[in-house]
């Protein structure tokens, strides 16, 4: 019998989710591209996978925004804003931590939750994780890459597309007549063509480098044999991981998996819970008002007082409008944190913006890194790199680290290459980009 389809709200937003099992300890699937609630109950390798998931679990699943029967939001959703849909969920489920499961494009979103919320995280799964997105991939030119995405969009949903997917990536299915058809059918009902652009464009410009190493909660890698090597590669760089080899030889499909279950409760059941850890990934954004010493003696001391209020006014809305968690105010720059690198350069494009015509220009570093945490306060050599980031910066400029660029794929951030830069008090250099002012 189908479960009840239930929605989380999230900034007005409806995610649609529902709640199967009634295990002691929860699990959310992220899915992999898109899912559609109301259609996976009558496929039935869906189906019989998700009920031998929830005779371990209290299984929660839900449908990621634009996709499904989930509400579109008017723009694509980045990462962060996926991966807050996932905390509404979880909330509206009274899940107060999960084990997260993710497979192929949803893995970069469950680590990256993982990592920022290790506190809702009881353990990170993840089913053919990759590093990089074919278009930060060595040797891949982004022709190649945005014709692949083009011909995706143009053909999207057609049973000729289905099948091409299935022969290269799943024989098992390719097999079956009925199969090949239901799959043509689970991807027209699960995305439009422009989602299903959106999300392997992000898919394809999305690198976990960075974010990998700051996962601390228990980790486990699942692979089939031919992705062996691309699975490890992502083991090795998250603390603690295992990595478990299982049967098929297939690229998609997670619930050809039969056994994927048992591997899970089995790791889970051997790891006991952690503690909630003293270092977290975070999104670190600095701002500094530019020519603050000749703009005090112009003004003197009381206008320049009036004038840092209203600045300091203009910041703080701006950081509420954006979910910021404003950390310090040193004199006359800002301090804040974000939960994803998306949320923060737009908080930063609208402070300039906002400031400008009050006669306050300031420039603007963001740089996303594993942090300490000292009564909540992200501390460390992050920390370090946001600042020295942004104080190189000049009039106007929102300046990010390259770990920033490499999460904000498929956002429609436009990013300008500004070099390498040796940061006062940071080993080696580190690549800086600009971003390009806000429209209007």
């Amino acid at each position: 019998m189908e479960p009840e389809t239930r929605y989380a709200r999230t900034g007005g937003i409806a995610i649609a989710y529902q709640v199967i099992g009634d295990g002691e300890l929860d699990l959310v699937y992220v899915p992999d591209y898109m899912s559609n609630l109301g259609y996976v109950w009558g496929y039935g390798r869906w189906r019989d996978f998700y009920l031998r998931l929830a005779r371990s679990f209290r299984l929660i699943l839900f449908d990621k925004r634009g996709t499904g029967l989930s509400d579109h939001g008017g723009q694509f959703a980045a990462l962060e804003t996926r991966m807050e849909d996932l905390h509404s969920v979880l909330d509206s489920a009274g899940s107060d931590k999960a084990v997260i499961l993710g497979s192929h494009e949803g893995c970069g979103m469950a680590a990256l939750f993982a990592a920022t919320y290790p506190e809702r995280t009881r353990a990170l799964v993840l089913f053919h994780p990759e590093l990089r997105g074919v278009l930060q991939r060595p040797g891949e030119t982004s022709e190649m890459g945005l014709k692949e995405l083009q011909d995706l969009r143009d053909r999207w949903g057609s049973q000729e597309f289905a099948d091409e997917l299935l022969r290269e990536g799943c024989q098992a299915l390719y097999a079956s007549d009925e199969d090949r058809r239901q799959f043509a059918a689970y991807l027209r009902i699960g995305a439009t063509p422009a989602v299903a652009y959106a999300l392997n464009r992000a898919f394809y410009e999305t690198d976990l480098t960075d974010v990998l190493p700051a996962v601390r909660v228990p980790a486990l890698i699942l692979y089939r044999a031919p992705e062996r090597a691309p699975a490890l590669d992502v083991a090795e760089r998250i603390p603690g991981a295992r990595a478990t080899q299982v049967s098929g030889e297939d690229y998609l499909e997670i619930h050809l998996s039969p056994e994927i279950a048992d591997e899970i409760e089995l790791f889970v059941s051997g790891d006991a819970p952690p503690e909630v850890p003293d270092r977290v990934l975070a999104t670190l954004m600095f701002t500094d008002i530019v020519g603050s010493t000749e703009q005090t003696a112009e003004l003197g001391d009381a206008g320049w007082r009036a004038l840092l209020s209203q600045h300091h006014g203009i910041i703080r809305r701006e950081l509420s409008r954006f979910h910021g968690v404003e950390h310090d105010t040193a004199g006359d720059g800002f301090f804040a944190s974000f939960d994803g690198p998306a949320r923060a350069i737009r908080c930063a494009q609208s402070i300039v913006a906002a400031l400008t015509p009050v006669g306050v220009q300031v420039r603007v570093g963001v740089h996303v890194g594993e942090c300490e945490l000292h009564d909540r306060k992200p501390a460390g050599l992050a920390v370090a790199v946001g600042a020295r980031i942004c104080a190189i910066g000049g009039p106007g400029d929102v300046l990010v680290s390259s770990t920033v660029r490499h999460l904000v794929g498929g956002t429609g951030v436009e990013l300008a290459d500004r070099g390498t830069h040796a940061l006062k008090g940071i080993p080696g250099e580190r690549q800086v980009y600009a971003v390009a002012p806000a429209a209007g």
